[in-house]
């Protein structure tokens, strides 16, 4: 069987979370990792291209939120009650053959099958992201992210680099998942009900998709490790961060993540 890293790591905040996943990237050697972690606080990440100006700050501080800039694409995303999970694979791999459509299809695999251990029924989306789509990534499925019923359950991101490919996404555990319009800039408050209305009728929580089962972190994430190991024949060897990775996300987390030039640079 080919050997995996398999990092659990605890609930750290936004700006740690990202300097992370882009340090695991940047000092990729050669052995895949899939990163299963947590947020905290609650955080508001935005895709790399995303406007800033979409962001209501004032509201985002009166509930003690936290926001970052994803390396990665797509719209914003409310971190918190979820379990977010990371894959860093070398150049070559292959499964990053062929471009970013087909490793999602690939990737997609491993996912299906972790939820599956949980009971849920889902299915991979093979639709692009409608072009009129608002400023929340859980608005409208994409191209392989999951879904449940058709309401999107993961979204997924990925970052294309020498060294290799992350992949990162979001699976929400529980809780009212338009709440992310609460943080965002609208005309007013009748197109931000109308905007929390959309995200609901069109994204959904594992526990939702459970008929209300409890949903236990650690639970989901022992299941999603599974399915990778299911999906791809592999053999996990648990981990922590090395020095050299422990070392270049202290640095991102300071001299990028933190920094308003990086957050607000659109």
């Amino acid at each position: 069987m080919r050997q995996w890293r398999l990092i659990y790591d605890c609930p750290t905040p936004g700006v740690h979370n990202m300097a992370i996943d882009e340090a695991l990237l940047t000092c990729c050697s050669g052995q895949p990792v899939l990163r299963l972690y947590a947020w905290e606080p609650f955080c508001l990440s935005l895709g790399y291209g995303q406007r800033s100006a979409d962001v209501d700050l004032e509201r985002l501080a009166a509930r003690g939120w936290d926001i970052v800039r994803r390396p990665s694409g797509g719209r914003a995303i409310l971190h918190g009650d979820e379990l977010t999970y990371s894959v860093i694979l070398p150049a070559g791999h292959p499964l990053t053959a062929g471009g970013v459509i087909p490793s999602y299809r690939r990737l997609s695999q491993a996912l299906l099958a972790g939820l599956n251990r949980m009971g849920v029924a889902p299915e991979s989306n093979s639709r692009a992201r409608r072009a009129e789509s608002g400023p929340v990534c859980f608005e409208m499925p994409s191209h392989y992210e999951i879904t449940v019923a058709g309401r999107k359950l993961v979204g997924s991101a990925q970052l294309r680099r020498e060294a290799g490919v992350l992949q990162h996404g979001s699976l929400h555990l529980y809780g009212d998942i338009g709440r992310i319009c609460d943080v965002l800039r609208y005309p007013d408050e009748m197109a931000r009900e109308a905007a929390q209305q959309l995200v609901r009728a069109h994204a959904t929580t594992l526990q939702a998709a459970l008929d209300g089962a409890e949903c236990r972190w650690q639970t989901v994430a022992e299941a999603i490790a599974a399915g990778f190991e299911e999906a791809f024949a592999v053999e996990f060897e648990r981990t922590d961060l090395s020095q050299s990775e422990r070392r270049e996300a202290v640095r991102l987390a300071r001299e990028v993540y933190s920094s308003p030039a990086w957050t607000f640079r659109r």
